[in-house]
């Protein structure tokens, strides 16, 4: 099972955010050495779920292909 992805953690510099195991930065598992992959929030914000396109809004892949079955309303 999948650990749900934390939004707003209290010290996000502390941990590696590459994969479900969510090591210290100084113990990482999986690395190999490298650097840590940051979260979210230390990257674009503490408003980083606002991030993006209303997938609502947004126009289908398949509907911009011509002839396909869904863009022709068959």
């Amino acid at each position: 099972m999948v650990k749900k992805f934390p939004q707003h953690p209290a010290h996000p510099e502390r941990n590696c955010w590459g994969c479900d195991r969510y090591c210290a930065a100084n113990a990482m598992a999986c690395g190999n050495g490298s650097d840590r992959t940051q979260h979210p929030a230390e990257i674009f914000g503490a408003d980083w779920m606002d991030w993006g396109l209303p997938a609502a809004d947004s126009p289908s892949p398949a509907a911009s292909i011509p002839g396909n079955a869904e863009s022709s309303g068959r």
